[in-house]
């Protein structure tokens, strides 16, 4: 796939009085045209600063950002407006303005790029109808729900026919259902256009749902970058095991926890995630395994099961020998116990 944003080692760096810190550190990276990819980490982990220099509203301290083979990191005056055009941008907090109807917040985009005014109702009325929203166009935002602003947002970011759209954080304030809903917005649009997403969420079921690729940032630096599929099914970096792990806790009662003292997680992904490898493992080795919890999720299309057993009856010989078989078929971790459990 050919690249259309490449980060040449970014960095950036801010002043708090007499001190200084690096919010991005450095950073090395290319997106692919067509693509929606993911960065994602902990809170000032440096993601939403590192995607702001992609249209300037944030100008790195070092290093170079080339967005469709130009250099954009020194662009000002009429060059910056012109590359802010083929970028769209939406924020955790809609920014909608509020005694404009949804129409009005749609149409000003495309007034404030010199659209002309017979083709501004037209294309309101397509762009409201992608994100499902066709029936709410005389309505203010008062009038709508979380979701419904934020995917009038979507609409008007997608207004000026960007060949980029910046996501920060856009679901973060969302309750699961209006999440679901920006979702599947977002499905239909990478459906329709060819437009590449660069999406920013520390919410791991957004990164399942969404993402081709995912980068994962700690402490301003990149620490893993992969497949979307390969990044939940076999995390390298901590920070990305950590993100994973997050997606598969299992609130388990006290007394679960008390009584199961050896406790294993089990990742199957692709053709293994519908072995029967229990039923196996306790023909082959005469042991039971007791399974607490277990779940098949898709990202991709693609099957990844999650299982937490308990190995608490087995023998210390056999639990070696039964982990080296499972890890032949899944990637194994042990379970690690809440900190207020």
């Amino acid at each position: 796939m050919a690249e259309i944003i490449r980060f040449d080692n970014v960095r950036v760096d801010f002043s708090r009085g007499d001190e200084q810190f690096t919010a991005v550190d450095g950073v090395s990276l290319s997106i692919n045209k067509g693509e929606f990819f993911g960065i994602v980490g902990a809170s000032g982990a440096g993601k939403s600063t590192l995607v702001r220099t992609i249209n300037l509203l944030q100008r790195p301290t070092s290093g170079h950002v080339i967005v469709d083979g130009t250099d954009v990191t020194d662009l000002k005056g009429r060059k910056l407006s012109a590359l802010r055009l083929k970028i769209g941008m939406i924020f955790q907090h809609f920014n909608l303005i509020k005694n404009a109807t949804v129409f009005d917040n749609v149409a000003f985009a495309l007034e404030a790029s010199g659209t002309p005014r017979r083709k501004i109702a037209p294309r309101v009325v397509d762009l409201l109808r992608l994100v499902g929203l066709e029936d709410k166009i005389r309505l203010y935002p008062g009038n709508l729900s979380g979701g419904q602003k934020q995917r009038v947002a979507i609409a008007r970011a997608l207004a000026n026919d960007p060949e980029i759209l910046l996501c920060d954080e856009a679901t973060s304030a969302l309750d699961p259902d209006n999440t679901a809903e920006v979702i599947d917005s977002l499905k239909r649009i990478k459906e329709s256009y060819p437009i590449t997403v660069v999406f920013i969420t520390h919410q791991e079921q957004v990164a399942r749902s969404l993402f081709d690729r995912i980068a994962v940032m700690e402490k301003g630096k990149v620490v893993e970058v992969g497949d979307a599929y390969q990044i939940f099914a076999h995390p390298q970096a901590q920070s990305t095991k950590d993100l994973v792990s997050r997606s598969t806790e299992y609130e388990l009662p006290p007394e679960v926890l008390d009584r199961e003292k050896d406790l294993y997680l089990l990742t199957f992904k692709e053709d293994h995630a519908y072995d029967a490898v229990i039923a196996e493992v306790a023909r082959r080795f005469d042991s039971d395994l007791s399974i607490i919890a277990g779940k098949i999720d898709y990202i991709r299309h693609k099957p990844l099961g999650v299982l937490l057993v308990s190995l608490r009856t087995v023998s210390e010989t056999k639990r070696e020998e039964i982990i080296s078989f499972i890890k032949e078929r899944a990637y194994v971790t042990p379970y690690k116990r809440p900190a207020n459990a």
